[in-house]
């Protein structure tokens, strides 16, 4: 039953990975994000899949907008200077398109605004030249190359450039971007979800929900109130804000932190929601010295605000909260799969008998990790 109670700040998010690897489609996590309809309000709305690509899984998807075809010519001669473009298209769209949900027989219609009109979109499956690696990895080279891309092709936006996942994203209601993008004709071992638009910012499409960097896509609800320390923090480090937003130091801190300087996932939070003094006085000594370095170390990736946060990468999800849970996060599990939401009813939508149901205490994160390669 669809939600009653309007939130207009609310956010909303969604999150669900079979760990096994299976593949769904994305009429699941939309049927999710759509009972939280209601905390949304049409400015916002995306979903980052992973493991959509098959064919090209070997290569970079850089799923790109542009605010015109001028732009893309100059992205595109831009990119074969720099990379070996294997298969190139424009990315499928429905445009007027709306959610429909079928329900006993009876068509129920979430979307009151279809999207109509969007960016040029377009999609790249791109290989790094052998050449251009001899001094650092071929993550490192991608990283560069979108940060330069967003910062210094006018009207040229990465929304994502992982390998074998993509980003779906634009202004409106997230249901109606998931029948605008054809979602359900993709299948994904993990699906996040959001909706809403990008806290004390305008919406825009490449300024909504998730933001990714290679691999890495992040859905936020809450406000990242530490971002002009966290960015601060970043810029040294050939980081680049240029997405009007305070979550997207989020994918950038993760980044940093995990790919650059090889934390574990889990280190990399206690790092990001770190806990207070006060409990860090409190805990065993070899525990204390190593949480402790990490505070002094990292202080400025501290994340301060209220939030509830869902990292998606290849080998699984990372849910969390603030220090103080101000944002509320439920999570769920049923056989192989794992389930993360704003709300405990967006996770029955979908799967109304889970083996088990909890609300994660404030700074612990939920892990869920493939158990194995995905073929």
């Amino acid at each position: 039953m669809k939600s009653s109670c309007y939130i207009p700040s609310g956010c909303s998010i969604s999150a669900m990975m079979s760990e096994s690897g299976k593949r769904i489609d994305g009429r699941a996590i939309t049927k999710s994000i759509a009972l939280m309809h209601d905390r949304s309000n049409g400015l916002g709305g995306g979903f980052a899949a992973y493991g959509i690509y098959p064919r090209y899984a070997e290569q970079y998807a850089f799923h790109m907008m542009f605010n015109s075809f001028e732009a893309k010519g100059i992205f595109e001669d831009y990119l074969k200077d720099h990379f070996y473009i294997v298969h190139d298209e424009e990315i499928p769209t429905r445009p007027g398109a709306v959610y429909e949900e079928d329900t006993s027989g009876i068509n129920i219609e979430y979307g009151m605004n279809p999207i109509t009109e969007s960016p040029v979109l377009w999609r790249y499956f791109v290989d790094v030249p052998g050449n251009r690696t001899q001094f650092v990895s071929e993550s490192e080279y991608v990283f560069e190359k979108v940060m330069e891309i967003n910062s210094k092709i006018e009207g040229a936006f990465v929304a994502s450039s992982g390998k074998n996942m993509g980003i779906f994203k634009g202004l409106g209601y997230p249901e109606d971007i998931a029948a605008f993008y054809n979602l359900d004709e993709y299948k994904a071992y993990i699906w996040t979800a959001h909706g809403r638009f990008p806290t004390n910012t305008p919406g825009w499409w490449g300024g909504a929900h998730p933001f990714g960097l290679l691999d890495w896509s992040i859905v936020h609800n809450g406000e990242i109130s530490s971002y002009g320390i966290n960015k601060r923090y970043l810029e040294p480090f050939g980081y680049r804000m240029e997405l009007k937003t305070d979550t997207e130091v989020v994918a950038y801190l993760f980044d940093l932190l995990v790919r650059r300087h090889n934390m574990p996932i889990k280190t990399a939070i206690s790092a990001l929601s770190a806990p207070f003094w006060k409990n860090i006085d409190k805990m065993p000594e070899r525990e204390r010295k190593i949480i402790t370095a990490i505070r002094q170390v990292y202080g400025s990736a501290l994340l301060n605000g209220p939030y509830s946060i869902v990292l998606g990468h290849s080998r699984g999800i990372v849910g969390f909260n603030d220090r103080i849970k101000l944002r509320p996060m439920t999570c769920a599990r049923k056989d192989d799969m794992l389930y993360m939401s704003s709300e405990e009813s967006a996770i029955r939508e979908i799967e109304p008998k889970p083996d088990t149901v909890w609300s994660p205490r404030a700074g612990t994160p939920v892990i869920g990790e493939l158990y194995e390669e995905v073929e």
